[in-house]
């Protein structure tokens, strides 16, 4: 006799485990974590206090934690539209250095032009920027049938060296004393704040969720996005593009990503260096999925990640942890997710079979 366990395809999608997988995902993240903390020789409950309770004890570490929020919203949001219509836009890193390279433009070389429409021709290159970088694995998966994956994912090496050159040649400031960064921004070429170091990014990060939401439930094309993801040879029937699908999902998760490197330069860092993002345009991605591609979804779980790397520098600082466990924690929570996910589609069952 043989007794285990098995999967067994269910015949919908569970509408439950849709919604426990992420919180099941989540669960697991902290008891794994809390192993993590034990190995590297601190107390698990008192490091899961200062990584994830701390940070959200006082005013300043919430406007820290908007900061951060900010990008991870712009390119999740972007991220979730393409993901609805499978097309998996893994380069939104480089889309969002291309991007804040073209804002730069106008402050490093148009510093005369300071006024209110300097800042918003910044935030329109920088839109642009971002979708044009996007527009190359588009234009490459609907001609030659390359995988986006791929071409997406090496661009963004390419945009890092380009940015890297920028910096340490033609766009290095004068009088920076050798270092590798542009002048710093000033006047308009900067994003106002609202609080502290709170820019004008949120506000854009938030219309962004009601913008998606608007598109994904009321718009033709938000219709043509969710059956081009749902069945192909439907939207097909249907009288969709997908080809024209592909680039346009491409093209806006592109812009979204360009103006969160707008956003860095022009107001957390004020200014263009060889590091503008700690890894934004890759978590972005964990923020799409945890965020099950809903805009609500993804205002939720950009928090979250925020609070993974504002936890991470308060750890690093009050425990001396490595700066990288923020990373391993973030990877990690992306694989429970993706694990969870499986009893959406399968359920678990007891194999009771007997042998001769």
């Amino acid at each position: 006799m043989t007794i285990g366990l098995r999967l067994e395809r269910r015949p919908a999608p569970s509408r439950l485990w849709s919604v426990a997988a992420p919180l099941l995902a989540l669960a697991l993240a902290l008891v794994l974590s809390a192993i993590l903390f034990a190995a590297l020789g601190h107390p698990p409950l008192t490091a899961l206090y200062v990584y994830f309770i701390e940070p959200l004890t006082s005013a300043w570490s919430l406007e820290e934690l908007a900061v951060k929020a900010t990008p991870l919203l712009l390119i999740g949001v972007g991220l979730a539209l393409a993901y609805r219509a499978n097309v998996w836009n893994i380069g939104a890193e480089g889309q969002l250095v291309m991007g804040a390279i073209a804002g730069s433009a106008i402050p490093i070389l148009l510093p005369g032009w300071n006024d209110p429409l300097a800042m918003v021709a910044m935030l329109l290159l920088a839109m642009a920027g971002g979708a044009a970088w996007a527009a190359i694995p588009a234009f490459l998966k609907n001609r030659f049938n390359t995988n986006e994956i791929l071409t997406s994912l090496m661009l963004v090496y390419v945009a890092g060296l380009f940015l890297d050159w920028l910096v340490r040649g033609p766009w290095r400031d004068p009088m920076g004393f050798n270092f590798p960064k542009s002048v710093a921004f000033e006047g308009w070429h900067v994003l106002p704040t609202l609080s502290g170091r709170v820019h004008l990014g949120l506000v854009l990060a938030l219309l962004s969720v009601v913008a998606l939401w608007l598109v994904l439930s009321r718009t033709r094309f938000g219709f043509a996005v969710r059956v081009q993801g749902t069945s192909p040879r439907a939207a097909r029937f249907g009288g969709f593009s997908e080809a024209a699908i592909t680039m346009w999902v491409m093209l806006i998760s592109g812009a979204l990503a360009g103006l969160a490197g707008i956003g860095e330069v022009a107001g957390a860092i004020g200014h263009l260096q060889p590091s503008i993002s700690p890894g934004y345009g890759f978590a972005a991605i964990i923020v799409a999925v945890l965020g099950r591609l809903s805009p609500w979804g993804v205002l939720f779980s950009a928090f979250l990640l925020a609070l993974t790397y504002l936890g991470g520098e308060s750890a690093q600082l009050a425990l001396g942890m490595p700066a990288k466990v923020a990373q391993a924690l973030q990877g990690m929570l992306l694989f429970l997710i993706l694990g969870a996910d499986v009893l959406v589609h399968y359920r678990l069952t007891w194999r009771n079979t007997r042998t001769a």
